[in-house]
């Protein structure tokens, strides 16, 4: 019996040996080696993405606006459409993350067989060591199949989990701010490069005409130069005189030209598709800011980058109540059915409960270092954001003395475009036969587009300065719910955006425009009496640091109304802002509209209130203007 017993063993090692050897032979043969990416690979990823990056655009059907090409930018740029996509990721995450918090389910299923049967055929008496020899009884079937379910949920994943969802609906609203800051930064890009663009167009026909007949000019002074028709120096310096000229007026050529390139990419244009531009109107652009000081705390309160830091100070404590959280034991808890086919069992289906804790001592000493580097990332991230703030301030009052310099540089370019259209109409009525005053009228014109250049260059630049210094305040061009807006809606929300900056330019933040009618804050939508009476404070101060007073009884009343829809674990947050006047008439209504996690914290509803409210303090500043004062 044992010899039988060796022989099989043995048997068995051999098939094992020969079975290892011949997975190993089969392993070795299907490793994989790198391959080049072939170029019918490259061919095809360059024609999808070219089909992709301009695909769903309207098509350019006429001379472009100022306020289309804000508007093309904004739905077609591919820097904005990657913004988007990555708040919409950072949304994806906030909502996997926030499946942590709920207990684990772990099913489970399996099947097993062996080629023999599990029979002891004896055992030991532990208090005597006499070995009793049984006939062998199995107790498991050689095949049988086994089922599963239990719910388990531990405490301290739960603390865990909760605080990384925290983080991950931060990251979110990062996502957001940096978002905005595109949108800021594409609306003054296309501002810079439309101006320039106007300008290269209004003087395309005209700078060839003076660069072809300053070249015949050149030319004719040489051969005068050479039959000694004037005097050798005097031809020489015609020829100075208007190769400078030339030269000059290639560079501020080249530089305005190659702005509508840039415009073209920013509206995300296909090569080869050629756009004019459409006229307009050179607005008067209001005078530089004096009070800079209301302009700064405009700055500290909207900048993108600031509200990035105060979200970023919100993760750094989640992290660290992480972490301690990390350290208290953990406790969980179990509670599943089980079902095995073995028809041995008295019981083939069974539940089973049961709790169980669990902790890591050895994490009790990691408590000072910890704190140690909670502390010091509480410091880093203070020195961080004041150095951010005071980089912003030093940008806001550059930004005020450059457009205070440009709409002085335009004021002599502009002078001494009109001196030279002047001198081209004087040389032209005294022009004589002789050479020398042919020469010299054709001098005069180059030089008289040259001004012309330097004083479209200039507009150009006081209207880019004009809109840095806006962007530097952070206030967003649009509210977020222009993304549903077809290309013809978006342009006009845009044009009456432009409209009321130009004509409202700082009066949000001016002690220098008098006195406006006080409001009334009221609320509506929020049942929650804590969050009314925190929302309304918010609201109130950010009001009273725009310059619209707020008084809790009387004044003009300012409804906030607050609406949300939930679908598949978003929330579409809307906020209506409605003013009326004494009598009660409606003067002026807005929304703000946006998308949060559902089931968001408080916190989350006040920041869309107050970005409401930012959004949209232009425009409550225009409702007021027209109501006078009450005597």
């Amino acid at each position: 019996g044992n010899s039988m017993n060796h022989m099989i063993f043995s048997a068995s090692r051999r098939v094992a040996w020969w079975s290892l050897v011949a997975a190993l032979g089969m392993l070795a043969g299907c490793m994989i080696t790198p391959t080049l990416v072939t170029p019918d690979e490259v061919r095809n990823r360059v024609q999808e993405d070219s089909a992709k990056m301009y695909a769903g655009q309207a098509p350019i059907s006429g001379p472009v606006t100022l306020e289309e090409a804000i508007a093309r930018a904004l739905k077609y740029n591919l820097d904005y459409r990657l913004k988007k996509m990555e708040s919409a990721l950072a949304l994806g995450i906030t909502e996997y993350t926030s499946m942590d918090l709920l207990p684990s389910l772990l099913a489970n299923a399996g099947y097993r067989t062996r080629n023999n049967a599990i029979a002891p055929d004896g055992n030991q008496n532990l208090l005597t060591g006499v070995e009793n020899v049984l006939p062998p009884l199995s107790t498991e079937e050689r095949r049988r199949t086994t089922y599963g379910a239990e719910f388990s949920w531990n405490v301290l994943d739960f603390g865990v989990s909760y605080y990384r969802a925290r983080q991950s609906a931060n990251q979110f609203l990062v996502a957001e701010e940096r978002r905005r800051k595109v949108v800021q930064g594409l609306v003054q890009d296309v501002r810079a490069s439309y101006w320039r663009a106007l300008g290269a167009q209004r003087l395309a026909g005209e700078v060839w005409q003076v660069t072809e007949a300053t070249g015949l000019a050149i030319a004719r002074s040489r051969e005068a130069e050479r039959q000694k028709l004037i005097s050798p120096i005097l031809a020489l310096n015609y020829q100075r005189a208007l190769l400078d000229v030339t030269t000059l007026l290639n560079l501020r050529r080249q530089d305005l030209e190659v702005a509508k390139a840039e415009l073209a990419a920013l509206m995300n244009v296909a090569p080869g598709v050629d756009f004019t531009l459409a006229e307009a109107s050179e607005t008067k652009l209001p005078d530089a800011p004096r009070d800079l000081r209301k302009l700064e705390e405009a700055a500290l309160l909207q900048r993108p980058e600031l509200r990035e830091e105060d979200l970023r100070k919100r993760i750094s404590a989640d992290e660290a109540r992480k972490q301690i959280v990390g350290i208290l034991p953990g406790i969980s808890f179990d509670l599943g059915a089980q079902y095995d086919s073995n028809r041995y069992l008295y019981n083939n289906s069974w539940s089973q409960a049961g709790i169980r804790l669990s902790w890591n001592l050895m994490r009790l000493f990691a408590l000072p270092s910890l704190g140690k580097t909670q502390e010091a990332q509480v410091k880093t991230d203070e020195a961080r954001r004041m150095a951010l703030a005071m980089a912003i301030l030093t940008q806001l009052r550059v930004g005020a003395e450059r457009y205070r310099l440009a709409l002085e540089d335009f004021k002599v370019a502009d002078e001494g475009a009109r001196v030279d259209a002047r001198i081209v109409d004087f040389t032209r009525a005294s022009v004589s036969v002789r050479l020398e005053n042919e020469l010299e009228s054709i001098r005069v014109r180059a030089r008289a587009m040259l001004g012309n250049y330097q004083r479209m260059s200039a507009y150009a630049y006081a209207q880019i300065a004009f809109g840095r210094l806006n962007n530097t305040l952070g206030f967003d061009p649009l509210p977020d719910d222009f993304e549903g807006n077809d290309l013809a809606a978006l342009t006009a929300r845009i044009r009456a955006h432009l409209n009321a900056v130009e004509k409202d330019a700082f009066k949000m933040t001016s002690n220098l425009f008098g006195n406006m009618p006080a409001v009334s804050i009221r609320l509506a939508g929020v049942s929650d009496p804590v969050m009314q009476v925190r929302m309304t404070a918010q609201v109130s101060e950010l009001l009273t640091r725009n310059q619209i007073t707020a008084h809790a009884t009387d004044g003009l009343p300012m409804t906030f109304t607050f609406k949300a829809e939930s679908s598949e674990g978003v929330e579409k947050v809307n906020w209506l802002i409605e003013m009326a006047d004494r009598s009660g008439a409606t003067v002026g209504q807005a929304n703000y509209v946006t998308t949060v996690p559902e089931l968001s914290r408080n916190s989350t509803y006040e920041a869309a209130l107050i970005a409401a409210v930012n959004s949209n303090v232009a425009q409550m500043r225009g409702w007021l203007s027209k109501i006078p004062l009450a005597d």
